[in-house]
């Protein structure tokens, strides 16, 4: 509960981006120092590197704790309105305990004055509450996606503890044992915790209401509902997505017992900046993966690209009031104009797809053969697939985005 936070927790809630939703204006840094995981979820494949995506589970590059240490320097000599070190993955915190205890004291002995959070599954957390808060970590968020072991043992395939493999029910109850427990502890040490659901079509989504229910009792300060993105290779990888409308309606039922979080980016694991701009690119070891040709082709491409900075495709396509438009020929990519757009998303309430906006889209597209952009909504996908518009998500600077987009429908076709 807020009353066993200390000045110190409350002021450094204050300025946490993901536990406050006026602290826009502070950047935080995921170090991904934690590959290794102890559960296995069916929405996450567990091949994490070199994936342009954003989304939770990926990252470029695997840190070792120096190696944290030396980036941590370098991105706080560069942003100085840095205020969070996360540790989120790309596996589980907890489950690289050494490496995650070593990279807080390596920074924190460098700077004393940042915040340190964690995401973790929960199954460790009865067993290092109390270390963890030695360690002056005070945010943790703990992904909690069912009360009901049945309802958990669909969602997680395995649950690794102590030497043994649990499955089915029998993982579910352990798991969910775990997770209050942990809970009740943090609440105890005056830590303050988020709880992350994610929200899976079919399965979990009539049964989240009651967990928040759940978790309000064990003092959590703000719940976080995200709606489910299939990762290939996954085994939901062909599951049916959640629309803004379903996500925002639950929030709204659940904010009657439990702060809900509107803000979220579900970020990668090495995330850096604020919510609204990831500019991890900027600090990456060179390109991830194998050096992209450029494609010889016989047609031109016309391309739209959603992009908050100009620079990279970095936005969702709800998001967008302003499209950048490229031609791609055989002799490369070419800017072409801006073009205006009415928003998917203007308000919590408002992020379905109607007849009109969909209509006013596909003017705007009229004569692009690609989207790319960040992510997007089922029911947009959908629309633009029809009309013959390629859609492909990708966390990429615009002219290596373009190239890759270009290059995968070339082997495509």
């Amino acid at each position: 509960m807020e009353e066993n936070w200390t000045t110190e927790v409350r002021e450094k809630t204050e300025k946490h981006p993901c536990y406050c939703d006026t602290a826009h204006k502070y950047a935080r840094m995921h170090i991904p120092v934690a590959p290794k995981c102890n559960i296995q979820c069916n929405y996450c494949n567990r091949k994490y590197d070199c994936l342009n995506e954003s989304r939770p589970g990926v990252t470029s590059e695997v840190l070792k704790p120096q190696e944290a240490l030396e980036k941590y320097k370098l991105v706080k000599s560069k942003l100085s309105n840095l205020m969070v070190v996360g540790i989120a993955g790309p596996g589980d915190a907890l489950a690289n305990f050494e490496e995650t205890k070593k990279s807080i004291e390596l920074i924190k002995a460098y700077d004393p004055d940042v915040t340190f959070c964690l995401s973790t599954n929960g199954l460790m957390l009865p067993e290092y509450a109390e270390e963890i808060s030695k360690m002056g970590v005070t945010h943790v968020t703990v992904t909690i996606n069912a009360i009901d072991p049945k309802i958990a043992g669909e969602i997680y395939s395995k649950v690794y503890y102590k030497d043994k493999i649990y499955t089915d029910e029998e993982a579910g109850a352990l798991l969910i044992s775990k997770q209050l427990l942990g809970l009740k502890m943090l609440q105890e040490l005056g830590i303050v915790c988020k709880v992350n659901m994610v929200m899976i079509k079919g399965l979990n989504d009539h049964h989240l209401e009651a967990v928040v229910k759940k978790i309000k009792d064990y003092g959590v300060y703000i719940n976080n509902i995200m709606p489910l993105i299939p990762a290939e290779g996954s085994k939901f990888q062909n599951m049916k997505l959640i629309s803004n409308g379903e996500l925002n309606a639950l929030r709204k039922k659940c904010s009657i017992n439990l702060k809900q979080m509107y803000h979220c980016r579900q970020c990668r694991a090495d995330a850096i900046g604020i919510l609204a701009e990831d500019v991890s690119l900027d600090f990456r070891k060179g390109s991830c993966g194998n050096r992209l040709d450029i494609p010889e082709i016989q047609q031109e491409y016309i391309i739209a690209v959603a992009s908050k900075t100009g620079r990279l495709i970095d936005q969702h396509f709800g998001h967008v009031q302003e499209l950048l438009i490229y031609k791609y020929t055989s002799k490369g990519a070419s800017f072409l104009e801006k073009r205006s757009v009415d928003q998917y998303c203007t308000g919590f309430d408002s992020c379905n797809d109607t007849e009109t906006k969909t209509e006013k889209m596909l003017k705007v597209l009229a004569d692009c053969n690609i989207v790319l952009c960040l992510r997007i909504g089922s029911v947009p996908r959908k629309n633009l697939e029809a009309n013959s518009i390629h859609i492909i998500e990708v966390y990429e600077e615009i002219e290596k985005g373009i190239l890759k987009a270009v290059n995968q429908l070339k082997c495509a076709s």
